[in-house]
């Protein structure tokens, strides 16, 4: 008999006497959980576990990370992942401002034990914990201080990356603490980045929660669509101020684009096919939005005085002269984070409500401008 059929041989008596008594990896049945609006990341859900894949875990990437979530009470599934996470999840370090209101929401502030820079935070129930010295601060990018991340012991990291770079990300995986990535940054849909709020949800074990803010959420963003729907005439608008010798706006496609024309204004840039920022010179800008009826997003200024002296030539648009200009930071948190960037992500229908009401002020006679101003 020769080596390979020997081989063979052995092959095929293991499996006679050894017969399948469990599922192998492969034939776990999973049931797919519909998401309405985020294309981010699918959800799907097995007896005893869930499988989450991020499909575009930064701009660019080519291939997804899967995480399996499951019960803490159980065995870790023996399933392919990128990590694995027993829920619900006690302790988490998140790594975006945008993370904080879905713990905010689901109840869960007391969770998070450290941040990388804690003055951009300005949720209250977190704010609270990190005065009496129950969050603690791990620096920010490069200078994030791994040491002190692990030495918290957190049960998972929610991060986010702009690249490909996970070279922090691969260290604290190294010291055994699993990092999910949310990349809720690059939905299109305002909903949809409302929507990684499920997410989170099955990490703390608050499926059902999570779905019922999210619906209240749908539902009162597509009543002030269908609201905004009824008006008639629609107002052009521009965006977006020079920095670094660049005047960069909103792309058509891009989630600010999305948002002026859902609120029924005429965004000036609607017709561009890209979602990025466009970064144009202050004369392509003039040429098109000198006539413009509002200028809506205007960085950290915060009065018309503030805009002309950084740069004169701004007086010279319609919105100024005729002070149609608006801030989306008029919410300033205790040490001076801004609470639209923060909360804006999940939150998507009262940025609405504001858009519609600067807009067209009538169909919303009773809503008060909750992130925006108008700069005096």
């Amino acid at each position: 008999m020769n080596k390979v059929n020997r081989i063979f041989l052995a092959l095929w008596f293991f499996m006679a006497c050894n017969p399948a008594k469990k599922p192998a990896a492969t034939d776990v049945v999973y049931q797919p959980i519909a998401l309405t609006y985020a294309t981010g990341f699918t959800l799907e859900k097995a007896n005893n576990h869930y499988r989450v894949k991020v499909i575009t875990p930064f701009k660019g990437a080519t291939a997804p990370l899967t995480y399996v979530l499951y019960d803490r009470q159980g065995q870790k599934p023996a399933v392919q992942a990128d990590a694995y996470i027993a829920t619900p999840v006690k302790s988490i370090v998140c790594t975006s401002t945008t993370h904080i209101p879905l713990l905010d929401y689901l109840g869960e502030s007391a969770a998070l034990t450290g941040f990388p820079s804690l003055d951009y935070i300005s949720t209250a129930s977190v704010r609270t914990r990190i005065e009496a010295g129950q969050v603690a601060e791990l620096g920010v990018d490069e200078a994030l201080n791994i040491e002190k991340l692990v030495s918290l012991q957190p049960e998972v990291v929610m991060g986010y990356s702009l690249t490909g770079d996970f070279g922090q990300f691969n260290r604290i995986q190294e010291a055994g603490i699993p990092v999910l990535l949310n990349a809720e940054y690059l939905e299109q849909h305002p909903l949809g980045r409302a929507e990684w709020l499920k997410l989170a949800g099955i990490l703390f074990n608050k499926e059902t929660m999570a779905d019922s803010v999210f619906n209240y959420i749908q539902n009162e963003y597509l009543q002030a669509l269908a609201l905004a729907k009824t008006a008639g005439e629609k107002p052009t608008v521009m965006s977006g101020i020079v920095y670094g010798g660049s005047w960069f706006v909103p792309g058509g496609r891009n989630y600010a684009a999305r948002m002026l024309g859902d609120a029924g204004f005429t965004y000036l840039w609607q017709q561009d096919t890209t979602a990025a920022f466009l970064p144009l010179s202050f004369e392509s800008v003039f040429n098109r939005a000198h006539e413009a009826d509002f200028w809506i997003g205007v960085g950290s200024f915060r009065t018309l005085a503030e805009l002309a002296a950084a740069d004169s030539r701004y007086t010279a648009f319609r919105p100024y002269r005729q002070h149609t200009v608006y801030s989306y930071n008029k919410r300033i948190g205790a040490q001076g984070g801004s609470e639209f960037l923060e909360l804006g992500y999940l939150r998507p229908d009262i940025i609405l409500k504001d858009l519609i009401k600067i807009a067209h002020p009538n169909l919303l006679p009773e809503h008060k401008l909750f992130f925006h101003f108008q700069l005096p």
